[in-house]
């Protein structure tokens, strides 16, 4: 498996949040921590804009996406909106999480608890070529719920 350096910052104040990582040996993304000064409560059918304390300095050519974490999702109903979000590799900000409350009981974000996942994936820029006829295939225009 291919292997990339990736710089990292902790923003002042959050040294004690841990860095992004992998939980299992081949996990596809990194568990990234909530860097809530205190906890913070989301009632049902509210977003909040929860801080990483991390910013990173991604190479160019590769992207981070940040995804839900399906054990939030499925047993609180939390999950993320724009979803997956996109952090640029010319972005030096702090990661924010756009955090949603899908669930029936209002939920707490505490300090340093694992809240969401990063994939690092490589991108391509796309060149488009206007064309009047595009090339046949079996499945054709057949979209939502076409199988």
């Amino acid at each position: 498996m291919e292997t990339i350096k990736v710089h990292i910052q902790k923003i002042a104040g959050n040294e004690d949040i841990p860095l992004p990582k992998y939980m299992t040996g081949q996990a596809a993304g990194m568990d990234i921590f909530a860097a809530v000064p205190s906890d913070e409560t989301i009632l049902p059918g509210q977003r909040r804009k929860i801080p990483t304390g991390i910013a990173i300095a991604l190479p160019e050519g590769y992207e981070a996406q940040i995804r839900p974490r399906s054990g939030l999702a499925i047993h609180q109903g939390i999950t993320l909106l724009n979803s997956p979000g996109t952090i640029d590799a010319d972005y030096r900000g702090e990661i924010a999480l756009i955090v949603i409350n899908h669930g029936v009981e209002s939920f707490i974000v505490q300090r340093g608890m694992r809240l969401a996942q990063m994939v690092i994936s490589k991108v391509c820029r796309t060149q488009w070529v206007e064309s009047s006829n595009l090339d046949e295939t079996v499945r054709g225009n057949g979209g939502f719920g076409h199988t």
